[in-house]
């Protein structure tokens, strides 16, 4: 069975690198925010459009290895129409799972495809390059501006 999951996880995080959602320029963001991982040199600039509290658009342009491209166009995908509230806890949820703090088969509804980043913890070098879009829009929806980078 976990074979089985772990199978379906690689291919969700392979069709998002190839094919990543939401990944263009945002004419009329409201938020603007760059992210960068000197480690593998993922490059990546988050937009995001609100409605008041509510994120109603979000995407990505940039490069960056395979587990990044596809966080990002996860994240991308799953941010829309949830509150800044319910993307603090989606961005706590994905962080404790990738880094091994809690298990995701505890948590595998309110993760959804993101589980497909649990395996990311066996590979501490990747954790970063999974949490990159994360950290970004923590920072985007925080309002500083300040540069996101992983060191």
């Amino acid at each position: 069975m976990m074979d089985d999951l772990r199978d379906l996880y690689q291919q969700v995080i392979l069709d998002h690198n190839k094919n990543p959602r939401n990944f263009r320029v945002m004419d009329a963001a409201d938020v603007t925010q760059e992210g960068y991982n000197p480690l593998c040199g993922d490059h990546y600039t988050f937009y995001v459009k609100l409605d008041g509290d509510v994120i109603s658009d979000v995407s990505f342009e940039g490069s960056g290895c395979a587990i990044s491209k596809a966080s990002s166009s996860v994240m991308s995908a799953l941010l829309k129409g949830k509150t800044k509230a319910e993307a603090e806890k989606l961005f706590t949820l994905f962080h404790d799972v990738v880094t091994g703090a809690v298990s995701p088969e505890e948590h595998l509804e309110e993760l959804g495809k993101l589980a497909a980043f649990a395996g990311v913890c066996e590979f501490p070098a990747r954790v970063k390059c999974a949490t990159l879009a994360w950290h970004t829009m923590h920072e985007a929806l925080e309002g500083s501006g300040a540069p996101v980078s992983t060191e």
